[in-house]
């Protein structure tokens, strides 16, 4: 701001007295005068509002009667020198209200001198900068955050690791940090069923349980989604990062309340070792992010080091894409079929299609595998179309074989489920191979019927009409209940092969099945035990009612030329035609 010149004065001195003590008064900026000794003479209304003091309590006193002590001696004497130099000095300073509290302004101070050139006063202007603090440090604190868990966000943690690469760089010593990429099981499944509010306050939770582990010199981040990152610094051995990714699982193994519901969750973790895994964020994220792949790929809920072999992964993921693309414009794919087992009556009530694929390049894909990517990446629809096809196809081979009762259950994905046009897909599917849809069972996920019910509701009324039965599959992964289940017209329940497989040796597990097939039984449902592979397992789900048994028990998925065989020697053996 420019000193005042004598024409501004005479111009302001052509202003009546009263407008000037009014603008001195209403103006939003606090103002103080003093003479030139640096006593204050005056202040104005909005000087009162900011620090507290009224005019007859520093009045004759110096402006270091606000001094806050942050700024040292040297500050006030550069600052009074450019005023005698410039007649004026503008700046950011701390200064102390009449309460003791500190607060930062911007200041401006100008020097007022006579027509001769001598100072009479100066004249201090400044804008409480509080607000505006606090602003800067809320929009500091949301870019380096997470707005939703409050750890550091992904822009965070790569700047912190900066700093901690950089600061180990200069050391003469060997150091090792520990870089832990960590996904929740199952997260999407929690949204699906439970909404987007609980995942959030899931998100928040899980957050705290590890943050309650770390030390101040290791990094907590959450990178996106249901994925966290953990930087273990300065650790001695590889064991330390092993013992602590054994910690985080453990501290999973409590649910979590949310509302008065008792969550279980459960985590993958990937881990890379600066500098033996890579000495950039870049390479260490990379490769943690490729080790925790290889957990979930192997069961979840563990944790797996980054090793060699897995800088294959990316090379075998473009290779399966562009392989599976090739797969589906060539029809490759074959279906398996595992029977369906009446327990009372003996009698085989109807088979699974399951895909398979042999590779040329590949070799033997894993299901799960090439139904992971194809949901990923949009290919699940074709493949799906296809399996229905191929179905159709494999009815058509039961009914000249003799076996036109035989209805063939086909698994939906949730993805394909939800496409606008997936009934008419199935419906011209059917007409085009001459099929009825009362040859079929189409199986759901609870993760399908849990999503949008209403719209959910009204697929499944619809594909009742057409003369589908209708089951859900895996039942027990999810976070639906069986009074929940009655809104949905469904014929038959799975219980999920996690729940048979420990059924005569832990009481838990062989309690909550007779549970769930009693209160199915009441919701008018049949149900379906999966994975049974001893002779104790049937006949204790044969006590408790169980109607139907699937699994290696009695046939391991066979081809449909095989599977005509197994029905033919199935009734000769018990005498009596399906």
């Amino acid at each position: 701001m420019p000193k005042l010149s004598i024409v501004q004065e005479l111009t302001l001195s052509q202003f009546p007295k009263e407008l000037i003590e009014k603008v001195f008064e209403n103006i939003a900026e606090g103002i103080m005068i003093t003479d030139r000794h640096k006593k204050i003479l005056t202040i104005n209304v909005a000087f009162e509002f900011v620090t507290g003091f009224k005019l007859e309590e520093v009045q004759g006193e110096k402006p270091s009667i606000l001094q806050s002590g942050v700024h040292d001696k040297t500050f006030y004497i550069d600052m009074w020198k450019q005023i005698d130099k410039e007649g004026i000095w503008q700046g950011e300073i701390w200064n102390r209200r009449k309460t003791g509290e500190l607060y930062p302004e911007w200041l401006t101070i100008i020097e007022i001198k006579d027509k001769s050139g001598e100072v009479t006063n100066y004249c201090g202007i400044f804008t409480d900068l509080s607000e505006r603090k606090i602003v800067e440090d809320e929009l500091e604190k949301r870019a380096l955050h997470d707005s939703l868990t409050d750890v550091c966000n992904r822009f965070a943690f790569i700047e912190r690791m900066k700093v901690l690469l950089e600061m180990t760089e200069q050391k003469k010593l060997p150091i090792q940090h520990a870089v832990f990429f960590m996904d929740l099981d199952r997260f999407k499944q929690v949204n699906d069923t439970l909404g987007h509010a609980i995942g959030d306050q899931l998100l928040v939770e899980v957050s705290k349980r590890v943050k309650s582990l770390l030390k101040n010199k290791d990094i907590l981040a959450r990178f996106g989604g249901d994925e966290f990152v953990i930087t273990l610094a300065n650790i001695q051995h590889p064991r330390e990062a092993a013992k602590f990714a054994e910690t985080v699982i453990r501290a999973f193994e409590k649910p979590i309340k949310i509302r008065d519901q008792d969550i279980y969750v459960s985590t993958s973790i990937g881990i890379s070792i600066y500098p033996e895994d890579g000495t950039t964020t870049e390479q260490l994220l990379n490769r943690a992010d490729r080790a925790m792949s290889f957990s979930k790929e192997n069961g979840r809920n563990c944790f797996s080091f980054y090793f060699e072999e897995l800088k294959t992964d990316s090379n075998r993921v473009l290779l399966l894409d562009s392989e599976l693309r090739k797969a589906i414009e060539n029809r490759e794919f074959t279906l398996a079929y595992q029977p369906k087992i009446c327990t009372q009556k003996s009698e085989i009530v109807g088979i699974e299609a399951l895909v398979r694929w042999d590779s040329e390049k590949l070799g033997f894909v894993s299901p799960s595998e090439f139904i992971d990517h194809a949901e990923e990446s949009g290919l699940i629809i074709p493949l799906s179309e296809i399996i229905f096809e191929l179905a159709c196809e494999g009815y058509h081979k039961l009914v000249a074989a003799g076996y036109p009762k035989v209805p063939i259950a086909i698994n939906v994905s949730s993805i394909h489920f939800q496409q606008q046009s997936f009934l008419e897909s199935v419906q011209t599917i059917l007409e085009r191979n001459n099929t009825s849809a009362q040859c079929f069972e189409i199986e759901v996920t609870e993760r399908t019927v849990m999503n949008s019910a209403q719209e959910t509701i009204s697929k499944l009324v619809k594909l009742k009409q057409l003369g589908f039965k209708l089951s859900i599959d895996d039942f027990g992964t999810g976070y639906s209940s069986l009074s929940y289940l009655v809104r949905f017209p469904l014929d038959v329940l799975k219980i999920d092969r996690s729940f048979i497989q420990h059924i005569c040796s832990l009481d838990d597990k062989q309690a909550i099945v007779d549970a769930i097939i009693q209160m199915a039984h009441r919701l008018q449902m049949k149900v379906v035990a999966e994975g049974v592979e001893t002779s104790q397992q049937v006949e204790l789900l044969k006590s408790m009612g169980c109607d139907f048994i699937q699994g290696y028990y009695y046939s391991r998925p066979l081809p449909m030329e095989e599977l005509i065989d197994f029905i033919h020697f199935w009734e000769v053996e018990h005498q009596g035609r399906i």
